[in-house]
């Protein structure tokens, strides 16, 4: 059943197509802004008071004032007759725009093929989730070229982050899982810490090697939820799907979901 795309700007409801905003706001002009992505099971916000939390840290590191009481209200009134699986992006812009948005979920593939690609994070920006997401974008062309489906960004020396907008697991196939830290470099996923929180999992620094060599991996996010890796730069992956890591990390995000939303 097709969603029902609405959009919510400064609390003003209309169909996605219809609402406007000024075009000259430095959001549209300059990316100059930042955002979220809340996953809606039946229409209810999973985790929404950590997205809500990463949306202000993420306004705070850009100076970029934030109404958390007028965003909230607006969520509850965008999502008072709304049913459905859906996702919502939630917008704050320099221009001092509140958007929200209900969108399909992307479809994804039950695996997925990935190439690591270099990558320089901004230091400024480091763990805002900002809407400048060009370089994000042009990484994943940059992988399609290659043959794959995703990419994942690896430091320039060498050290694995994540997807352009997931975070990304993986086994060397002795039972252990890693995952970056966040010390790393990386955004701070909320579907991460999730995962994190109920798996023996090792953070750390890890080189592209030993992401290379692993026998299982996944990527895991708000809206592919978790989504085995096939193949790595051409390799394929010995234990893909991924019928331990990515079916035990799948099951702990679903408990968790149902969780909170019982």
């Amino acid at each position: 059943m097709p969603v029902r795309q609405l959009a919510s700007v400064d609390g003003s409801i209309s169909p996605t197509a219809e609402a406007l905003i000024p075009v000259a706001d430095d959001g549209l002009l300059r990316g100059d802004g930042v955002f979220e992505m809340v996953r809606l099971y039946a229409g209810r916000p999973y985790a929404l008071a950590e997205h809500l939390d990463r949306l202000e840290r993420s306004a705070s590191a850009i100076e970029l004032g934030f109404d958390r009481g007028a965003v909230e209200r607006e969520i509850e009134s965008l999502l008072a007759e709304f049913e459905g699986d859906a996702a919502l992006r939630i917008v704050l812009t320099r221009g001092g725009r509140r958007l929200l948005l209900t969108e399909e979920l992307p479809e994804h593939p039950p695996a997925i093929r990935v190439a690591t690609v270099t990558y320089g994070p901004s230091v400024i920006l480091t763990g805002a989730k900002s809407i400048s997401y060009a370089a994000n974008m042009q990484a994943t062309r940059m992988a399609a070229d290659r043959g794959a489906d995703e990419a994942i960004l690896v430091r320039p020396d060498g050290i694995v982050l994540e997807a352009p907008t997931s975070a990304v697991f993986w086994s060397p196939g002795d039972g252990a899982l890693r995952t970056p830290s966040i010390a790393a470099g990386i955004l701070e996923s909320i579907t991460r810490a999730r995962i994190v929180e109920v798996l023996d999992v090792e953070e750390g620094e890890f080189p592209a090697e030993d992401l290379r060599g692993a026998e299982e991996a996944f990527l895991a996010s708000t809206t592919r939820e978790v989504q085995p890796i096939s193949a790595i730069d051409g390799r394929e992956l010995s234990g893909a799907p991924g019928p331990r890591s990515a079916k035990q990390a799948a099951e702990a995000l679903r408990r968790a979901v149902e969780r909170e939303l019982a």
